[in-house]
């Protein structure tokens, strides 16, 4: 896998939610900036026995 597209959406509590197309792998950060870091941490996460794409966009 080449690259992983996240959606991006304001929470209604406050913040950023961040969700995977095609993976289960959801994220949230209080701003764009900690978001950013859960996502590149929940990808490394989710991928931790496999190799992991070398694009992430949000």
């Amino acid at each position: 896998m080449k690259e992983i597209i996240f959606i991006v959406d304001e929470s209604p509590e406050g913040g950023f939610e961040a969700r995977a197309l095609d993976h289960s792998i959801f994220t949230d950060g209080d701003d764009l900036a900690q978001l950013q870091a859960n996502v590149k941490d929940a990808v490394a996460t989710h991928f931790e026995a496999d190799p992991m794409p070398l694009v992430i966009r949000n």
